[in-house]
């Protein structure tokens, strides 16, 4: 159910078609800081070049300036202390970019640990403008070889701020809002993604 729950993470019709891959996304040459200004508090990011394409997106998102006035519109809570936070683009048509390559945790040795940062998607091939953020060890979402999965692509880390990232997934939820096993996982109000900016390296 929680797998099939993050296949429909992008809630998007359009994102049932095939487009092309981005071809213009130059690799993540190593790691970058980001901060993430929101209504609740900053969240301080950091992408893995052991993820490349998908950290070179992400960061491509930021300096486009395609995450400034988003939000973080879901908290998946599944108990335990655990959940996901989901934000981004919501397939908003003037704020994605093509669908980038799917880069597995069993290629890039990355894992769905606390505060690990991952893309939404359909099907893999899929991802463009929405994440989430992992709260608690969620190694589920990871790719195995039995069965076949190919899980999520996580491509970076939480510095600073996983405090603020769990008051979100703990936030009011619509009773209403949201399709099929995603009602009730809405956040009512959203929590706004104010600004995406580079930060300093430490």
């Amino acid at each position: 159910m929680i797998r099939r729950a993050l296949l429909a993470l992008c809630l998007a019709a359009a994102a049932l078609s095939a487009p092309a891959f981005a071809q213009d996304a130059a690799p993540a040459p190593a790691a970058v800081r980001v901060l993430l200004e929101t209504s609740a508090g900053n969240i301080l990011v950091e992408t893995d070049p052991r993820a490349p394409i998908t950290a070179a997106n992400f960061l491509r998102y930021v300096d486009e300036g395609r995450f400034d006035g988003t939000d973080f519109y879901r908290g998946m809570e599944l108990g335990g202390e655990t959940g996901v936070v989901q934000g981004g683009t919501s397939n908003a048509p003037d704020r994605i970019l093509p669908p980038i390559a799917h880069e597995p945790t069993s290629q890039t040795g990355l894992r769905h640990v606390d505060g690990a940062l991952s893309m939404a998607r359909f099907d893999p091939g899929t991802a463009d403008g929405d994440f989430f953020i992992i709260v608690g060890n969620l190694p589920g979402f990871d790719a195995r070889a039995a069965p076949p999965d190919p899980g999520f692509a996580v491509f970076g880390r939480v510095v600073e701020g996983m405090d603020i990232v769990r008051a979100i997934l703990a936030a009011p939820k619509s009773p209403t809002e949201g399709e099929g096993f995603m009602r009730g996982q809405m956040l009512d109000p959203r929590v706004r993604i104010v600004s995406a900016r580079r930060a300093p390296a430490p």
